[in-house]
């Protein structure tokens, strides 16, 4: 019998009460800022950081700034392997589901799935696969098929019942720019997602997005400090409304403010050409604790753990679906 994976999903509300369960992946940025002693107030803080970015972009009939709140849904998905009639379940990917809630309308607006983006199998790919293929080689390189089975995957949870039943539309995921690429601004204005950023040469990351079905286009919103990076399926601008945008803009640029505040809360824009930096001295703290050193570390140690529960285990029977997947 051929390997056959099914999906489940879980949905946890992340909100000041918001506690980590024990199988969510703990260098997920959520995660991060909901422990320790700071972690109600990190929680308050970036809950208002990001209601304050949304009303900000969305500043139509909204002469108060305080017509919308965010909402926001931890997506935890799930898989189960079966094979021979055996069973194995495993935690895939961890996204976030955004809903608009507007005062006046006194109306509940589905915004995006997708934004931020976790997954142990990438962690794996990234913290261990790719660095143990590196090990002593002079040049940097990277392993073939490097990406295939994660990417398929995706595509398979995203065309799922599971996911058709739960989301009316395909997910956006919105993360940093890399710092080991130049980006180059447009002439392409948007009137929410700000002027538009190329570069020459895909990033690793926008090459393993692109094995998940996904494409890429760089943004900088208004009174952004740098532009992001939004992976998505079909036409970014024409399948989503300027709410849901902005859901996304607001969300993970917050996030991004926290997590790299070198790039996302740097104290001069990025320029016409533009290469990020991470040694970039000329920023501001936001007032959320946020731990780096121990997300780098966790995302090896959930490396191995998918490693040695997931992959070996599975090595031969993964590779083969993978190779005759036709998704």
């Amino acid at each position: 019998m051929p390997l056959k994976f099914t999906f489940s999903i879980k949905k946890t509300r992340f909100d000041e009460d918001y506690c980590p369960s024990n199988d969510t992946r703990l260098t997920t940025n959520f995660a991060n800022l909901a422990r320790g002693s700071h972690r109600q107030q990190n929680l308050q803080n970036v809950l208002q950081m990001i209601n304050d970015r949304f009303n900000a972009l969305a500043s139509w009939d909204n002469p108060t700034a305080k017509r919308y709140s965010v909402e926001i849904d931890i997506i935890s998905v799930e898989t189960t392997m079966s094979r021979n009639g055996d069973q194995q379940s495993f935690p895939l990917i961890e996204i976030l589901s955004t809903s608009i809630v507007d005062s006046v309308s006194k109306e509940r607006i589905p915004g995006i799935v997708g934004n931020n983006f976790s997954s142990y199998v990438r962690d794996y790919d990234f913290s261990i696969l790719l660095k143990n293929h590196n090990q002593g080689l002079a040049e940097f390189t990277v392993p073939e098929r490097f990406g295939d089975l994660h990417g398929k995957m995706f595509r398979s949870f995203v065309g799922s019942d599971e996911y058709k039943t739960n989301f009316r539309k395909m997910p956006v995921v919105c993360l940093s720019v890399s710092n080991n690429r130049t980006y180059h601004k447009t002439g392409n204005l948007h009137p929410i997602l700000g002027y538009e950023y190329e570069q020459r040469e895909y990033s690793l990351t926008d090459q393993y997005f692109e094995k998940m079905g996904m494409k890429v286009r760089y943004f900088m919103p208004a009174h952004s400090s740098a532009p992001l990076a939004f992976y998505f399926f079909g036409d970014l601008l024409a399948d989503y409304s300027n709410l849901e945008l902005i859901s996304t803009i607001s969300t993970m640029e917050c996030f991004q403010k926290v997590y790299r505040p070198e790039i996302y809360n740097a104290n001069s824009p990025a320029s016409a050409c533009y290469q990020p930096s991470l040694t970039n001295q000329d920023y501001s703290t936001t007032q959320i604790v946020y731990d780096r050193e121990e997300r780098n570390r966790l995302a090896t140690e959930q490396g191995k753990f998918t490693e040695e529960n997931f992959i070996n285990p599975n090595r031969d029977a993964l590779e083969q679906w993978a190779a005759q997947s036709s998704v």
